[in-house]
């Protein structure tokens, strides 16, 4: 895929994407397109197709989010309005279900995802968390009655399989512990590509990215700017003093700093926007530094997991506590 963001069509030139490099030997442009929210817009997919023509080339979706058909639709658009040559020239993630987190599941449900989208592939497919549920109505409620033992090896042969018959370039997972990364690096004959966690300045993930960094996985960030506004969001990021007097010295805002940070800590990172000026400044992040006092500044403000993941804990379920679901990682 093209990772310079391609001819612009707009009078102003679009901006430019660096990519990493993954293990699958698949370029990844390091800032993505999030379309996870509660506050999803009716015209999802006209403003997906508008951030093509900014300049993102990553579009980050999931089943749970329902936004598949929406980005599958700006695809097309996107290649039939000239915005892009081919689709070749996106990068599309999307995930495995916690419904379809089950050895058998793992396949049908990525060709699932594929009709939604209306692609012949994904760049990368991660499964979104280490969790299962016995196969429900997926209108219904979650319960912890829904919990059942999560059988990573047999999921991540379902995985293996879709790389296999070219389904997925590249698979991954999303929400896995170092101790779970550890565990699923032992067992993989493919081994996963993208880790995709929480991270901010709020919520480092030295661990993760530690055992990730060794084993050749790429850290992408989830909520880098904190997700704030949602049931479980933190305002470690966007409310932080520390960040609002680092952004005003540096003439930036406070999403640009964080941004930066999560950049310059060699991690990628999907930050979600749906206002059109919003978009376009959080592209605005490859061209400056930050200093080793603001760097020093950051280091310091206070650790916080914001998505616990409570939801996924019961006392007679596979994690007893969130303990048990982080190993120790909280």
């Amino acid at each position: 895929m093209a990772c310079s963001g391609g001819a612009a069509t707009t009078a102003t030139a679009t901006a430019r994407v660096p990519c990493v490099m993954l293990n699958t030997g698949h370029a990844m442009p390091v800032l993505g397109f999030g379309t996870g929210s509660a506050r999803t817009p009716a015209d999802l997919a006209a403003t997906i197709e508008h951030a093509v023509r900014v300049g993102y080339r990553h579009f980050d979706t999931a089943e749970i989010y329902g936004t598949e058909r929406a980005v599958g639709e700006a695809v097309a658009e996107a290649v039939r309005g000239g915005a892009i040559a081919s689709r070749g020239d996106l990068f599309v993630t999307s995930k495995l279900s916690i419904a379809d987190a089950h050895p058998g599941r793992v396949v049908p449900a990525l060709r699932e995802s594929l009709a939604r989208l209306g692609l012949d592939y994904l760049d990368l497919f991660l499964v979104h968390w280490p969790v299962a549920i016995a196969k429900k109505d997926p209108a219904a409620g979650l319960s912890v009655d829904d919990l059942v033992p999560f059988d990573m090896e047999g999921v991540w042969r379902g995985m293996e399989e879709c790389h296999r018959l070219g389904l997925a370039r590249s698979i991954g997972v999303s929400n896995f512990s170092a101790a779970k990364m550890s565990r699923l690096l032992a067992l993989a004959v493919v081994p996963p590509a993208v880790n995709q966690v929480e991270m901010n300045v709020g919520w480092r993930q030295e661990k993760v990215r530690e055992v990730c960094g060794k084993n050749g996985v790429v850290v992408a960030a989830f909520s880098p700017l904190g997700a704030l506004g949602t049931n479980w969001g933190s305002d470690a990021v966007m409310e932080s003093g520390v960040m609002q007097d680092i952004a005003a010295r540096n003439g930036k805002t406070v999403a640009q700093v964080a941004l930066r940070w999560l950049y310059e800590q060699g991690v990628c990172m999907v930050a979600r926007s749906f206002n059109v000026d919003r978009m376009k400044h959080n592209m605005e992040i490859f061209d400056w530094e930050l200093t080793d006092g603001d760097k020093d500044m950051i280091a310091a403000i206070p650790q916080r997991r914001a998505c616990r993941g409570e939801y996924f804990v019961s006392p007679d379920g596979p994690y007893n506590s969130l303990h048990d679901l982080w190993d120790g990682e909280i």
